[in-house]
């Protein structure tokens, strides 16, 4: 990972400070978020997570015996595969490690956690090797090594959430792992995206948004949890990098692809708008508000709005994806994990600010996301996970995911809790 320009750059070039307000105004000011008292919004999310997620996840995902997620499942929960992925191995060892240590201390929450971290560690590759992508049922991997570092990244994610309560060598095991695919994405010359150096000539080696984004997520989690310089330079580097390098300053939105030496793509992949935009803006604001840097958070918040009024479909709701901005080449599917994220950084601005503009893109998200997504009033579990621009109803699935939704609700929950703890009022770290 090359060094950008720098976060003192961002603080200098993008906005001056602000101080802060001596009143302490209301999150909302009705007392309500998307037409439900903030009681009402917290124990809606919670069924959600209780009593949908949860008893249909230890009932048919959950491998009790072995450890691990088996996420090719159908809606009701009929087995497609019992092979384990490891990205959902890592994402379902952050999940019921969350559960336990941050919503409900449920010791059996911790066990499954336990035994899946057991599991995958048992897996682990040696050296510079990349994690395979999947293994069976118990435990023999499956095709090649993964090409791409989300694997590895994905482990460490779970693994630095179960430390909390399994102990702080698997903290120690996420730093190791994180360090490996840094100097991995740094410095192996055949490590790229295939498909931008073949389709586009003169890039070599392009840098990722989503691989800043992945990295610099699971640091700052670690950081958490313990202090350390190298994880602290780590975060820094991809806070930057996002912030800075893939900002592309004539059409003010994040772009997916930069040259490796973090310069911008003249080309057509220097036109494709990330999709990962709203998880990364809302973990800088985060990260903002824990260092009391009130310019960063400006940043992030305007940058998350312009994303969200850009890409909102204005005529059937919900995100899409612009893939080339000249041109106006959209995608138009609408996976569910790009739409709970502005659920999430909405709620934050409402936190932390009292921010109308977050009030009401809070309630349209929320209300079209209900609307379109779940499942229950067809007499079944859950809620998509993915669909058309229309998010057309598709009566089967070929897998349950143990990541987006849960952990958006938990989180949302937790801020509701902050929220309604502190009367409803606005909160603000600066």
């Amino acid at each position: 990972m090359t060094a950008g320009t720098g976060t003192a750059a961002l603080l200098t070039a993008t906005g001056t400070a602000h101080s802060a307000s001596t009143d302490t105004p209301s999150v909302s000011g009705d007392g309500k978020l998307a037409g439900l008292s903030l009681e009402e919004l917290r124990e809606q999310l919670r069924a959600d997570l209780f009593d949908e997620f949860l008893p249909f996840a230890e009932k048919f995902i959950v491998d009790h015996e072995r450890g691990g997620f088996m996420c090719g499942v159908d809606r009701d929960g009929s087995s497609i595969s019992t092979d384990k992925s490891t990205w959902n191995q890592g994402r379902g060892i952050w999940t019921f490690s969350h559960l336990y240590n941050t919503v409900d201390p449920d010791p059996k929450w911790l066990e499954i956690a336990g035994k899946a971290a057991e599991f995958i560690v048992k897996t682990r590759p040696k050296g510079d090797t990349l994690w395979h992508k999947n293994f069976s049922q118990k435990g023999k991997a499956l095709g090649s090594p993964d090409n791409v570092i989300y694997s590895d990244i994905f482990v460490a994610t779970g693994l630095q959430e179960f430390s909390r309560a399994g102990g702080d060598e698997y903290w120690d095991i996420s730093k190791e792992i994180m360090l490996k695919c840094v100097d991995i994405y740094d410095n192996r010359a055949d490590y790229a995206s295939l498909k931008a150096r073949e389709t586009s000539p003169g890039v070599s080696r392009p840098r990722i948004f989503s691989h800043w984004f992945q990295v610099g997520r699971l640091a700052l989690q670690m950081l958490d949890k313990r202090q350390d310089a190298e994880v602290q330079a780590v975060a820094d580097r991809c806070i930057d990098a996002v912030m800075n390098a893939h900002f592309n300053p004539e059409f003010r939105l994040l772009t997916e692809y930069v040259n490796h030496d973090l310069t911008q793509i003249d080309g057509d992949y220097g036109q494709d708008v990330t999709m990962h935009a709203h998880e990364v803006l809302w973990l800088v604001m985060r990260a903002a508000a824990k260092r009391g840097d009130r310019v960063m958070f400006d940043t992030a918040v305007e940058r998350f709005k312009r994303h969200t009024e850009v890409l909102w479909d204005d005529v059937y709701g919900g995100l899409g994806s612009l893939k080339h901005v000249d041109k106006n080449v959209w995608n138009m599917n609408k996976p569910l994990w790009q739409q709970v994220e502005v659920l999430f950084g909405t709620l934050t601005m409402i936190e932390l600010t009292g921010d109308p503009w977050a009030a009401e893109w809070f309630e349209k998200m929320y209300s079209w996301f209900r609307e379109k997504f779940y499942l229950k009033e067809r007499g079944l579990p859950l809620w998509l996970f993915g669909g058309d621009r229309k998010v057309t109803f598709t009566p089967h699935s070929k897998f349950v995911g143990v990541f987006q939704q849960p952990r958006q609700l938990m989180l949302n929950i937790q801020t509701l809790d902050r929220i309604i703890a502190n009367d409803g009022k606005v909160k603000t770290p600066f």
